[in-house]
């Protein structure tokens, strides 16, 4: 499954433009959903400096992505463009209605998902 995950307030603590330390267990999870075989994005609104920032960070860290802010190719091929919204099965963001769960619960959440997807195709 394709997954969309923001970055401030999300993976790290901090508030922008400054970053912060790590969500606990976020590093763990997103490995896991890595190894899992999920496509992550990194989807957020930061550009320029802070993007480049942003991204230095989760290469210091480990944390494993796909892209940036940038669609999967194969729905860039099956729509033909590269709509600025990012297309994913589940989008985490600290914004989200009701706020950001603890990520071993957004694990349980992508595996519920991603069994409800396989059982739909």
């Amino acid at each position: 499954m394709i997954i969309a995950i923001d970055f401030d307030g999300t993976l790290h603590l901090g508030q922008f433009p400054e970053i912060g330390i790590q969500a606990s267990d976020a590093i763990e999870v997103m490995k896991q959903l890595k190894a899992d075989g999920h496509y992550l994005i990194i989807n957020t609104a930061r550009d320029g400096a802070e993007l480049l920032a942003a991204i230095n960070w989760l290469l210091e860290h480990g944390i494993p992505f796909d892209r940036v802010n940038d669609n999967h190719p194969g729905n860039v091929a099956k729509y033909g463009s590269n709509s600025r919204k990012v297309y994913a099965h589940v989008y985490v963001d600290d914004r989200q209605v009701g706020g950001l769960p603890p990520w071993a619960d957004i694990y349980d959440y992508v595996k519920e998902k991603e069994n409800a997807y396989l059982n739909s195709i």
